[in-house]
């Protein structure tokens, strides 16, 4: 593993306690972060056993609950450096003009509108500080778009445009606002969606296989530190070579 220096950092991971958002909080503290997991889980949040990392319990489709995850970590940590927008959920498959009214609201709250409302309410710090990275995390599914996840995908394919025009505007700051698009991984998203659904996505890889979710942290890592210092607005690939642009 290479060393990424993130120490002296204070990081804030939404989604933090499974999954990709697991594997960046552990990549993250490894690298000398300090950590805070907002996720909207008590009970994993409370089974959750790793030092030097803050929990905050946390709806993100709520904007008081966000202000709220905000004005205790900034009296935990005094500090946030960088945030990861992992957050989110697949929704149930379906076709498009079969698919339920609330499912496809509570994908778009979620997996857009979160990301949408830890962005405002952290942005103006990281001005203030004139420093920050942002990392959204998207998926292969925003730029290609899967059948039976209309809704996923078009959220999903929103945190990328929120991610060029968020790194746009503070692109005359040191502030770096970037996205990944990454293949589907072995994590409990996987429960929420068909077995037909998870066959797709695999064909469609041609490394044959999912990504690690040690894989995706890696590049995280990298995308959150200080070398990360010119590209901003940018979606990073980690498709295992399915993505065509």
């Amino acid at each position: 593993m290479n060393d990424i220096d993130l120490k002296n950092k204070s990081a804030i991971v939404t989604g933090g306690v499974q999954g990709f958002g697991l594997a960046i909080v552990n990549r993250f503290i490894q690298s000398g972060a300090r950590v805070v997991i907002w996720d909207k889980d008590k009970d994993l949040l409370a089974k959750l056993k790793i030092d030097n990392v803050e929990k905050i319990v946390v709806d993100i489709t709520d904007f008081d609950s966000v202000k709220n995850a905000y004005n205790d970590t900034i009296t935990k940590v005094k500090n946030i450096d960088i945030l990861v927008n992992n957050a989110g959920i697949a929704g149930p498959s379906h076709k498009t003009w079969e698919y339920p009214n609330e499912d496809w609201q509570n994908v778009l709250n979620i997996d857009v509108t979160g990301v949408f409302y830890c962005c405002k309410v952290v942005v103006p710090h990281m001005i203030n500080n004139n420093y920050g990275r942002i990392v959204n995390i998207s998926s292969i599914a925003g730029k290609e778009g899967n059948p039976n996840a209309m809704p996923y995908s078009a959220a999903k394919a929103a945190v990328i445009a929120l991610t060029k025009s968020l790194g746009k505007e503070l692109a005359d700051k040191n502030i770096g606002v970037n996205c990944v698009t990454p293949a589907a991984a072995k994590t409990r998203i996987f429960d929420q969606i068909s077995q037909e659904h998870i066959d797709y996505m695999l064909s469609k890889i041609p490394r044959n296989r999912f990504v690690l979710v040690e894989e995706l942290a890696s590049l995280v890592a990298w995308m959150s530190s200080e070398e990360n210092s010119f590209t901003t607005g940018a979606v990073f690939d980690l498709s295992g070579g399915r993505a065509t642009y």
